[in-house]
């Protein structure tokens, strides 16, 4: 999910992880880096990326050696971060999912390339061809042939669309690929694969999950979901930049995407979640857990190739020599070993978790603010530690880095200043623009006029509420009164009889996360109910 402000800066960030191009050979790890050190610079880059709090944990050779918390819960506020401390993992609960299918696979209840039909009979994408093809697999891997994050207006920001809503809707979202061709990253076919689970276990997806995975492994403080989480737990709060200044920031309500990125945990549950899977992962006859080996390398094993790009300058030496997706897991190389990691993103949170099988070894990072930088430089700094990696302060490296990404989000916002035609006017009076309006997967929108200017409601999103500022010809920025929301421009068609025929939209900003996917909409008018 996403990361606002964030996360196609975060598509950038998901293809850093990886090898420093010299680094030709294993290096020995050490016996024992410096706990104390490494502390120091947890502490440092907290400070540095302006994170209220952060939780770390580390697994090694089966023994949790770091299960701690750093900083506070709510900025100004006294309650410190600890090992315990709730956070959304967002897009990290990819993995859950996946492994709920594979348990459900070894169930003997379905196959991995079964097709989803079998289980999801109402199941539709947009070309019947795919609705037939598409398989449980095809779910997990991002290689569905739709768009980098298609449909996550339905629930990002928060909707009232149930999952069962959301899953009618995949039928009308047009790809932008063909099927298998392209890895795209998408949220909503993992809602899909949540439904998968619950069809077939008769269970919801957090019934399924508590019982068969967090249960079993002990993670006894971790919540399936934002509604489960009891009043007064020991929970983060999340923070985000708003207009340039640091403030905390409503949860993301992420009930409807739970099986894509609902869980909310902590450094000492997430530790016992790693712990499994190295155990399983590193074993071929079996595990006293609820993973499997089997199930473990299936999935570890690459299934749709990702493009490797090259990161932002101060973060060159940062490229993998491979880089794919699994099952709810990104695979590349890093210091001549298989790292298998994934990050993840909700309003005012981020995180990482970071596996290297052949060293068994397992870094988990928890943050309460939408810096991916500041999370990947400690996951990097201890990464380097256990494996004796030469020395490297990641901390200026992922500042100067996103230093550049902020500079260039700027100047293209101000190109978009300097070429607008400020002086012209609307084509219509603006009342003419006001109107019901419907998009064939959002559903309905309207304008309305409200004073002397043109307002935009979405329906079934109550964040997305904005006034219209009169930009260019026929083009608007619709400024979002929640302004965590960033901001997009509405540019209106006519039809030759000067009736309008339809509306586009697009983020103002390239910082805009991805998840808001205002690209995807084509509203066009509709007849009042």
């Amino acid at each position: 999910m996403r990361s606002r402000a964030l996360l196609l800066a975060v598509a950038a960030l998901l293809v850093l992880a990886a090898l420093p191009l010299a680094a030709a050979t294993p290096v020995v790890s050490p016996v024992a880096p410096s706990l104390a050190a490494i502390e120091a610079d947890v502490e440092r880059a907290r400070r540095e990326f302006e994170i209220p709090g952060v939780a770390v944990a580390v697994v090694k050779d089966g023994r949790v050696v770091l299960a701690k918390g750093y900083g506070v819960k709510r900025q100004g506020g006294p309650a410190v971060v600890d090992g315990d401390t709730l956070f959304a993992i967002a897009s990290n609960t990819k993995a859950f999912t996946s492994a709920a299918l594979g348990l459900l696979v070894e169930d003997g209840k379905l196959q991995w390339d079964d097709p989803v039909t079998r289980h999801l009979p109402s199941f539709q994408m947009y070309d019947p061809y795919v609705s037939r093809e598409m398989t449980i697999r095809d779910l997990l891997t991002h290689r569905s042939g739709l768009g980098l994050g298609e449909g996550d207006l339905l629930y990002f920001p928060p909707s009232t669309f149930t999952r069962k809503e959301i899953v009618e809707k995949v039928r009308f979202l047009r790809p932008a690929t063909s099927f298998r061709f392209r890895y795209a990253y998408d949220n909503i076919l993992y809602i899909v694969a949540g439904e998968v689970v619950a069809a077939v276990s008769g269970k919801t997806w957090e019934g399924f999950v508590r019982e068969r995975l967090l249960s079993p492994l002990g993670m006894k403080d971790t919540v399936p979901n934002p509604s489960a989480l009891p009043a007064g737990a020991n929970a983060a709060t999340p923070h985000a930049r708003v207009e340039g200044i640091l403030r905390t920031v409503a949860p993301d309500d992420a009930d409807n995407i739970a099986a894509a990125g609902g869980i909310l945990s902590s450094a000492r549950d997430m530790a016992r979640w790693v712990t499994a899977l190295l155990e399983a992962g590193a074993s071929s006859t079996g595990a006293a857990s609820a993973l499997t080996p089997r199930l473990v390398q299936e999935l570890w094993t690459a299934q749709t190739i990702m493009p490797i790009t090259e990161p932002a300058a101060p973060l060159s030496a940062l490229k993998p020599r491979f880089l794919a997706y699994g099952l709810g897991f990104n695979l590349r190389d890093y210091h001549g070993r298989k790292l298998v990691t994934h990050t993840g993103g909700l309003s005012g949170m981020v995180s990482r978790v970071a596996l290297v099988p052949e060293e068994n070894l397992g870094v988990v990072v928890l943050t309460n603010q939408e810096s991916s930088g500041g999370r990947d430089a400690i996951a990097y700094r201890v990464l380097d530690a256990f494996l004796g990696a030469p020395a490297t302060d990641w901390i200026p490296a992922f500042k100067e880095a996103e230093r550049v990404e902020e500079a260039h989000a700027r100047a293209v916002e101000g190109e978009h200043r300097a070429t607008r035609a400020a002086t012209t006017r609307p084509s219509l009076p603006l009342a003419r623009y006001a109107g019901p309006y419907r998009d064939a997967w959002y559903g309905d929108a309207t304008i309305q006029m409200e004073g002397d200017h043109l307002v935009i409601r979405f329906s079934r999103s109550p964040s997305l509420t904005a006034d219209l500022e009169h930009w260019q010809y026929d083009t608007f920025v619709a400024r979002w009164r929640d302004r965590t929301v960033p901001d997009a421009f509405v540019t209106f068609a006519l039809r030759p009889d000067g009736s309008i025929d339809r509306i586009r939209m697009e983020a103002f900003s390239p910082a805009a996360d991805f998840s808001y996917d205002y690209q995807d909409l084509l509203l066009t008018p509709a007849r009042e109910k």
